[in-house]
């Protein structure tokens, strides 16, 4: 029984050694499930590239593994300034996504990924660089004539000249053509572009200024326009306002018979058209002192002829007819009235 043990023994680290052996003379390489290897021999390629996970095996000293990556990779580009259709020059700034799909004619034509990097900034660049040029800026800024739709739906909608023209290609099929273009020149180096996107769009120095100063003028020209609306839309409401308010006034003068007439048993005009003229300045000292907003702004509508109502709100205004009567003449009361008022404010 010990004589199995020790020979079980044995065998086990004679394996382990072995292993360690072979992975030291670089006879065993494994290969991860996110890479892809191609073996070289003095310089040259040998078969075909390794893409199955595993161990693998190639001839020790002679022969080097090269590892490229299966997952997709990224690719940033530099911004490039490009004149559009319409002689705009913009900065445009795009991004890549590709991958490694013969790692072997990667190998030979690019050798690792920075070299690939360098064959992309021609591609996509030279790409990016044809589309643009044949095509106007709002074609490369928007995707879709929405702006025009809500413009047709609603005429006041204030928006620049530029926004409004229609478009037949929009953002997202130029993004698809610079992709069409750099695939047809992308797999000679072993790589397979999957998706191009553009990042970002900017003007340059030169045009931006201007853009902006006719940004600015036309934003307040838009302003203009819905001031000069609103001022007449506060004409209207003034106006309505003054008749509501001539119209409570004549109401009032209609009704308003003071209960002196009554009591004093006066006759003839002193007796009805003077009291109805003294009725009449009340009201027009109330509605003068309503109608000034340096008054309304502290007092609101707290204003009262004669006394304070019970629990009063303060501030508050009180006003009194204090002296009423007509100048008198050669026949008697004339029809000219000498009326003084008091006016109390309350805090």
């Amino acid at each position: 029984m010990k004589t199995i043990l020790k020979t079980t023994l044995k065998v086990s680290v004679g394996i382990i050694v072995l292993t360690i052996l072979m992975f030291m003379i670089g006879l065993v390489f494994i290969v991860d499930e996110t890479k892809q290897v191609v073996i070289t021999q003095f310089g040259k390629p040998i078969g075909r590239p390794i893409t199955v996970a595993g161990l693998h095996f190639k001839k020790p000293l002679i022969q080097q593994t090269h590892y490229f990556e299966k997952r997709l990779l990224k690719w940033d580009g530099d911004p490039k300034q490009i004149p559009t259709k319409d002689k705009k020059y913009i900065w445009v700034d795009t991004t890549a996504r590709w991958k490694i799909s013969d790692a072997l004619k990667f190998l030979q034509s690019t050798g690792n990924e920075m070299g690939a990097h360098a064959k992309l900034d021609d591609i996509i660049n030279s790409a990016t660089r044809d589309i643009i040029t044949n095509h106007l800026l709002v074609e490369a800024v928007r995707n879709s004539n929405r702006i025009v739709e809500i413009k047709k739906e609603h005429k006041v909608l204030i928006t620049t000249e530029e926004a409004l023209e229609s478009i037949k290609t929009g953002r997202q099929k130029l993004e698809g053509l610079v992709l069409k273009k750099a695939r047809k020149l992308a797999p000679q180096y072993g790589i397979e572009l999957v998706d191009v996107r553009i990042k970002r769009i900017n003007y340059v120095e030169e045009v931006r200024r201007k853009v902006y100063e006719r940004m600015i003028a036309e934003r307040k020209r838009a302003a203009e326009k819905y001031r000069s609306e609103g001022h007449g839309r506060r004409a209207e409401i003034d106006g309505r306002r003054e008749k509501e308010l001539k119209k409570i006034e004549s109401e009032a003068y209609k009704k308003a018979q003071p209960a002196d007439i009554k009591r004093q048993g006066h006759k003839g005009w002193w007796s009805y058209t003077g009291w109805r003229v003294m009725a009449d300045y009340s009201l027009a000292i109330e509605a003068i002192l309503k109608a000034n907003s340096a008054v309304t702004d502290i007092v609101d509508q707290r204003i009262y002829y004669r006394r304070l109502p019970q629990e009063p709100v303060y501030p508050a205004i009180v006003y009194d007819l204090i002296v009423g009567r007509p100048d008198p003449d050669h026949d008697g009361a004339s029809k000219h009235f000498e009326n003084r008022y008091q006016i109390d404010c309350y805090g």
